[in-house]
């Protein structure tokens, strides 16, 4: 049986393409988080910290000092997302139903915690 040649210059572009699919898969994945466990008033504190998680620079958030422009506004979330674990994945990692967003992957690159995240779900939950 003979098999097509590569050559060699593509070689390198395949491989990377191949690695690049196979860690966005692996790399989006949410681990099992007890969002019940979230804490609303943490949660609010944590989306306006400037140095923590910081939501307030991109998203409009009612009552909010300062709010950004580049999200979407933070109202109505649960009409827009029918679940808190819904809502949760896009938190985690926002490439995954949206490969060009601007959001930080907050949970995949562990810029908050498991719990941190539970409490801004619950927080943005309530918006």
């Amino acid at each position: 049986m003979k098999f097509p040649s590569i050559s060699r210059r593509r070689a390198p572009a395949l491989i990377l393409g191949a690695l690049a699919i196979t860690a966005v898969g692996v790399a989006s994945e949410m681990p099992k988080i007890d969002l019940t466990s979230g804490d609303p008033a943490a949660g609010k504190a944590i989306a306006m910290d400037r140095s923590k998680g910081n939501c307030i620079a991109c998203h409009l958030i009612i009552g909010g000092e300062s709010p950004g422009a580049i999200g979407p506004a933070l109202i109505a979330m649960q009409t827009r997302y029918p679940t808190k674990e819904a809502l949760a994945i896009q938190i985690w990692d926002a490439t995954v139903k949206t490969p060009e967003a601007a959001m930080p992957p907050f949970g995949r690159h562990a810029i908050l915690s498991q719990q941190e995240l539970a409490d801004v779900v619950a927080y943005v939950w309530t918006l």
